[in-house]
């Protein structure tokens, strides 16, 4: 039964009359409900019903997922995953690697890396922060072996000179001073450095 229905046309008429427009007689709890707030909730009603649908619609379309298939791809992507940062790592490890010995082998003046590098055992040199473990003594082995492989110092050649007393000796020194073997610049060199000798070999020679 509505309310005009219960109230006879008469009576509705004067009640709606004197509401207005502004509200609705609703008779569920016997109180006036502005009309602007009935329609709120009626939009309400609305939006809860257009959410329960869509979330219909989602678990409708969740169900059709297999869950093992997503399952195994997951897994697969993080295998992949995990297989592309250890191959990462293990090359910038070989990159690191290969830089600190070369520089080793470079410091130890090899004059062929790569045929200093085919004789080493590289399994048995570790890298530790910025050290090779264990190339040391292989060096030291190759030097022995294969000296070739590695460049020598070159001291300079320096004049032998003869002691007094002992002019031209069995030794074949040389003297500054003489007339064969006359050089200003180890006399200047004696002279500064051995005064005595200096001055002995320069008797020696009659100067």
């Amino acid at each position: 039964m509505d309310i005009q229905e219960l109230l006879g046309e008469e009576l509705y008429k004067q009640v709606m009359e004197k509401a207005g427009e502004n509200k609705l007689a609703v008779v569920s709890d016997g109180n006036w409900i502005p009309k602007d707030k009935f329609n709120d909730k009626l939009e309400d009603i609305k939006n809860l019903k257009e959410q329960i649908t869509s979330r219909d619609d989602q678990l409708e379309e969740l169900k059709k997922v297999d869950a093992e298939a997503l399952q195994q791809k997951i897994q697969e992507l993080q295998e992949e995953n995990n297989n592309t940062k250890t191959e990462y790592e293990d090359k910038l490890q070989k990159q690191t690697f290969d830089y600190a010995l070369k520089d080793a082998l470079t410091e130890a003046k090899v004059r062929n890396p790569k045929a200093a590098k085919a004789l080493l055992d590289l399994e048995s040199i570790k890298l530790d922060g910025d050290k090779l473990l264990g190339l040391d003594a292989q060096i030291n082995t190759i030097k022995e072996s294969d000296p070739y492989l590695f460049e020598t110092e070159q001291k300079p050649n320096s004049p032998t000179i003869v002691a007094p007393g002992n002019p031209q000796g069995g030794t074949g020194g040389v003297n500054p001073f003489s007339k064969e073997s006359w050089n200003l610049t180890e006399q200047g060199k004696l002279y500064k450095e051995n005064p005595d000798l200096y001055n002995a070999l320069k008797a020696q020679a009659g100067k």
